[in-house]
Formats: structure tokens, sequence, C-alpha cells
């Protein structure tokens, strides 16, 4: 069973669902979330942070290291903000932070498809989904690089 987990940014305007891969960590790995309009008054730790886009999550690594490691073959080298990341362990829900909303009209349109003619609403949305990953891969997004 999967456990939601949102963490609100430091400024406080947004708040993000993340997805913990077979919770294998806890939630408390994810210490802090800056959203691109938080303020930068706090210095980028490679050895704790991933960036994506702007968005910068913090994660507890020492705690993040003691989960991860009970019971996995991994050595301990192999563990990063970027592993945890692009593994699955801590990341977004979605492929980027807000997608489910910016998509959402676009998707429906699509969706109102298949009532009418199945065949075009099939077409129309594994093109809609192709497309959509190209563009995010273009843009940078960690999740859509590895799809």
């Amino acid at each position: 069973m999967c456990m939601a987990v949102f963490k609100k940014c430091e400024c406080g305007t947004r708040t993000v669902q993340f997805h913990l891969r077979d919770n294998v960590l806890s939630p408390e790995v994810i210490t802090r979330l800056f959203c691109p309009d938080c303020p930068g008054d706090s210095v980028f730790d490679m050895k704790s942070m991933v960036n994506d886009n702007g968005w910068i999550i913090e994660y507890d690594m020492v705690l993040a290291t003691m989960q991860i490691m009970q019971g996995r073959m991994i050595s301990l080298e192999m563990i990063s903000p970027e592993y945890l990341f692009d593994q699955g362990y801590a990341c977004w829900l979605e492929m980027y932070p807000g997608e489910k909303a910016d998509i959402q009209d676009e998707r429906q349109r699509i969706i109102a498809l298949k009532k009418q003619d199945q065949q075009r609403y099939l077409q129309e949305m594994i093109g809609w989904n192709i497309n959509r990953l190209a563009e995010l891969k273009t843009k940078g997004w960690r999740k859509a690089q590895a799809a």
C-alpha cells in the first residue's frame, strides 16, 4: 500500500505530492522543498539536494542511506540525491510538480473523443503522450529523461 506524501515548499505557496518507491524510504527523508519562487537564501548542497528545473529537494541522506541499505545489495557510493530521485525512491508523483492540473483540459478534450470515435481517441491519446514526453525531455525534467 502506497502512502500519500505531500510536502509544502519553503515559501509556502506550493504543495507537491511525492512518490516513495515500494515505501522503502519514510516521508521524513524529504526534509525541505524549494519551488522556483522560494527565496534563494539556502546554498545548494550537492550531497543532500537534487535540482529538477529549478525545483530543489533536500534529503536527509543519513536516514535515506540507512533505510535504503536495509536488505539491499547496493554499494554505499551509489546512494546520492540523484539516485534517490532518478530511481524513484523519493521523487515527484507526476512527471513534474503541477503536471496533473496543467494537462487536465487537454486530456479531457481527448477523452471526450472516446465516446465518438474510439480509433481516433486511441491515436490522439498515443500521439499526445509521445509529444508531451518529447516536450518534457526538451525542457529537461528528470523523470522525462528516464522515460
